[in-house]
């Protein structure tokens, strides 16, 4: 299926890419400004979410560990001890790799939380500024292991989805393909939920033609911004997978649904991930029309339709996994 948008939600995403024209552009160049933006996130973040606590959405932090890898990770769930959960999300946050934590997706995850009756395992991974990419993607599996494996006892043996978003698209993917040495994790899978993700390390055709004129993201630093995160390795070596997904052997993965904008510099990872991740198990990609970088984010009636859509495809999924009675 495609999502359909009215002229009027068109019209609407343009008029708030008139707002985000205004705005700076995401730039990795140096570790000074991840830093900043880090510490500005960090203080925005000092209030208790009391706010999710209303919603009847409880919060836990747990330690995930798998072969001496230890990580941080956020348990998002019901408070409601009489509803029931029916799976497990676990989440990769965004950030360019260098910059952001699991609580800035609280909102996005309590709302799943409610509307699909799931609990969200968020991954605070090291970031970019104080560990190589290789220590980062131990982080993701490692956490991922230890949750497939039974690490949290109050969600263990039910299907688990694997989530990403920008940079952490990208280590959803990845995670994903390593899992493939442990075949028994992989098959607890029940699916994969792409937002605008990061496939190619070297840069796609798209990304290497990313114009000044680009929303959110700096398009003319994208290509090298990305070289950064493997300064050792040629551009054929970084596109090899694990290291970069859209490379990588598919055959085993789950069902998947992708995202992007068309206004997205990384538009082309995308679609070219949904046509090898095609060829191996059902897919489903949607392209939003106007949209840019980042826009599940956006108060805007194109992002909430686009979630709700992922809502749905939750359910649609679980309902497949339950044997007919």
């Amino acid at each position: 299926m495609s999502l359909v948008f009215s002229a009027g939600t068109v019209d609407q995403m343009r008029s708030f890419n008139r707002k985000l024209a205004w705005a700076p552009r995401f730039k990795i160049s140096n570790r000074v400004m991840p830093f900043l933006i880090q510490s500005l996130l960090r203080l925005s973040q000092l209030a208790p979410a009391v706010r999710l606590l209303g919603q009847g959405v409880r919060i836990a932090r747990h330690t995930a560990q798998s072969d001496g890898v230890q990580v941080p990770v956020r348990l998002l769930r019901t408070a409601s001890p009489a509803k029931a959960i029916r799976a497990v999300v676990l989440d990769f946050h965004g950030g360019g790799w260098a910059i952001g934590n699991a609580q800035m997706n609280d909102r996005l995850n309590a709302e799943l939380v409610q509307a699909c009756d799931v609990a969200v395992v968020s991954v605070d991974y090291r970031l970019a500024t104080a560990a190589p990419l290789a220590a980062i993607m131990d982080d993701s599996l490692a956490a991922a292991r230890w949750l497939l494996a039974g690490g949290l006892p109050e969600v263990a043996g039910l299907p688990v989805f694997v989530l990403g978003e920008s940079a952490g698209g990208h280590l959803a993917a990845a995670t994903l393909l390593q899992l493939k040495t442990w075949p028994a994790l992989l098959a607890r899978i029940a699916g994969a939920i792409l937002y605008y993700g990061v496939y190619d390390l070297a840069g796609t055709s798209g990304v290497r033609a990313a114009a000044a004129d680009t929303l959110v993201l700096h398009g003319p630093s994208m290509a090298a911004s990305l070289r950064l995160l493997t300064p050792d390795l040629t551009d054929d070596q970084r596109r090899t997978a694990p290291l970069s997904p859209l490379y990588g052997d598919l055959a085993g993965m789950p069902p998947a649904i992708l995202f992007a904008g068309t206004r997205d510099p990384l538009m082309e990872d995308t679609t070219l991930m949904a046509q090898q991740w095609g060829a191996a198990a059902p897919v489903e990609c949607h392209v939003l029309p106007e949209a840019p970088h980042g826009f599940i984010r956006f108060p805007v009636a194109m992002a909430a339709q686009a979630r709700a859509r992922v809502h749905a495809w939750i359910g649609e999924r679980l309902t497949a996994r339950t044997p007919a009675l």
